[in-house]
């Protein structure tokens, strides 16, 4: 049965026509870019896993795409565990074993020969399993001696018990422990080892199974597939720093990936844009990237594009303001949902995260922060009096949106939304998020300022900040909207059409010369009926047929049909390639 084709939820193929409309949004983004100075850059798609992991709080890390080892993984992962089992391991369950077997010897002899004598019984297998079923506990307790395999109590209390019957049969292999003349011969375990070893291997796959996921997933997974472009770049800045001149600014447009829920506008792959600055700790750079902002959204269309911007000492102040200081964390994770699950959604999680109601009481007037730029920044004031970090923040806002106001933005709107958190760890300065107006679809840019993020990778005090573009929520409010131009297209701008070999070298000839002008043109592959050729070209949306018969080649001319209005006109060369233009 032939397999039904299909793609992983949350990925996307893309037709010729989306395609052409993606290249329209990030020609736009990289003609900005390179207009601010920024250069391109690029990194592999995947990376080490502790370049990635850790750098995005818990919940990001849970969205990072593993890629595991090739080759026999698991049984690498499995051995790499076992380790624990070591060889002072062994050697003391094999002081165990000798322990238990010598309380098995004394006990059932003593208790055998007490019962041979008064009720002339002999031992069989269903004694000796009954008797290390009903005594085994006091065995091992009685081993106590050996403190080491205490954590392995448990597990070596049900292997005894699950090989109760196989030790009875190992000692009734040898003659029964009574001769008929009543002498006693005491056993031994001549396969002690064989049980040795069985239970080594039972405590090494026990602690596979009970090996924490997080653990697991670091010894089958040295690798993951980038989560954003922004660590990246931090460890090529790292790696790289000898070579590059600093203040560093650099423009990268790459695909990332992260294990979402999958829904409008919310996607697992999907491409980001971004722009940042490193070696500087210039609030004008905070300022350039509003402009960036304007710049692109505004030759997209997108006029009304709300810039709102924030500030994470001013979060870290209300936090400590509050206190609430140590669950910074926590409160800016939650407060960050504030759009997705609402006012009560918020305060829920942050009691749930061992946020007090006292604190919680003193950030209600968070949730109905109204006013213009300006009256916002006099209530940061008021309410931040009593912390220094919290003023800082607010200075710095202040700076920003001031310059802002007296440059202007060209339609693009900035807000201050006091609730924005951004849930990434490594921001410490201003902070980001753009929305469209138009249209309900989240965030379709953000980013902020990092003052340390390389010195996870050993580089020290390099300040940078960034912004993104969501390319792919760009283009959906774009299709929402009708904002493509009806020009945006990846078909040809004429079809040449095939009458037969002859005429079709005439035809070539001149598709060359028109490709050499950088004009789109192609010929249909075969001499086809005519109508099905015409047929080809309207489906492609192609707006133009080629006419190369055999009397244009006695004439040297060229047929153009307008597929559109049906309209056709005889040119030369030149006034072909004038009309296609």
């Amino acid at each position: 049965m032939a397999q039904k084709p299909s793609i992983p939820k949350g990925t996307r193929d893309f037709s010729p026509a989306e395609v052409a409309k993606r290249n329209y949004i990030s020609s736009i983004m990289k003609h900005h870019f390179e207009v601010f100075g920024f250069q391109p850059i690029e990194t592999p798609s995947f990376e080490n896993s502790e370049t990635l992991m850790g750098k995005y709080g818990e919940e990001g890390d849970r969205l990072i795409f593993k890629i595991l080892e090739s080759g026999e993984y698991y049984e690498k992962a499995i051995e790499t565990i076992s380790t624990n089992i070591d060889e002072k391991t062994v050697l003391y369950l094999g002081k165990l074993f000798t322990s238990i077997f010598a309380s098995i010897r004394k006990n059932l002899k003593d208790s055998m020969i007490d019962s041979f004598n008064h009720q002339n019984k002999f031992i069989n297998f269903e004694t000796i399993q009954n008797y290390i079923l009903n005594n085994i506990p006091i065995l091992i307790n009685n081993s106590r001696e050996i403190p080491y395999l205490n954590k392995f109590e448990a597990k070596i209390n049900e292997f005894f018990k699950e090989n109760s019957g196989l030790i009875a049969i190992m000692i009734l292999q040898k003659d029964s422990f009574f001769h008929k003349d009543g002498t006693f011969e005491a056993f031994q375990i001549t396969d002690q080892r064989l049980l040795e070893e069985s239970l080594i291997k039972k405590l090494k796959d026990d602690l596979v199974l009970n090996t924490p996921s997080k653990k697991l997933t670091s010894l089958i997974s040295e690798k993951a597939l980038r989560y954003d472009l922004t660590v990246p770049f931090a460890r090529y800045v790292v790696q790289h720093q000898n070579e590059i001149e600093f203040p560093f600014k650099r423009y990268q447009i790459q695909p990332v990936w992260r294990a979402d829920r999958p829904q409008k506008g919310r996607f697992r792959e999907f491409y980001q844009c971004d722009a940042d600055v490193v070696g500087s700790t210039s609030l004008w750079q905070e300022v350039e990237l509003v402009q960036l902002y304007d710049a692109v959204f505004t030759q997209l269309g997108l006029g009304g594009a709300t810039i709102k911007i924030n500030n994470r000492k001013i979060l870290s102040g209300i936090a400590e303001v509050i206190g609430a200081k140590d669950k910074l964390i926590d409160f800016t994770v939650a407060l960050d949902k504030l759009d997705k699950i609402g006012e009560e959604g918020v305060k829920k999680e942050m009691l749930e995260k061992g946020i007090s109601e006292s604190a919680i009481e003193k950030v209600q007037p968070l949730f109905q922060f109204t006013g213009t730029v300006a009256e916002k920044i006099e209530k940061l004031n008021q309410l931040l009096a009593s912390s220094e970090e919290g003023k800082k923040g607010v200075e710095e806002l202040q700076f920003i949106c001031e310059t802002i106001e007296k440059l202007g933005l060209q339609t693009a709107i900035i807000d201050l939304d006091v609730t924005l958190a951004r849930g990434l760890n490594y921001y410490t300065g201003a902070i980001f998020e753009v929305v469209s107006p138009q249209v309900a679809m989240g965030s379709i840019g953000g980013g902020g300022r990092y003052d340390d993020l390389t010195g996870i990778f050993g580089l020290k005090n390099m300040s940078g900040v960034g912004i993104s573009f969501g390319l792919d929520r760009i283009y959906l409010v774009l299709e929402e909207l009708g904002l493509f131009p009806e020009t945006v297209t990846a078909t040809s701008k004429a079809l040449f059409i095939n009458y037969g070999n002859q005429e079709s070298l005439y035809a070539m000839e001149a598709i060359t010369k028109l490709r050499r002008n950088g004009i789109k043109v192609e010929l249909y592959p075969d001499a086809a009926k005519i109508a099905k050729q015409f047929q080809h070209a309207d489906k492609r949306g192609i707006p133009f047929a080629v006419i190369a018969g055999e009397s244009e080649m006695k004439e040297k001319i060229f047929g153009l049909k307008n597929l559109v209005s049906g309209e056709q006109v005889k040119l030369d060369f030149e006034g072909l390639k004038n009309a296609l233009k």
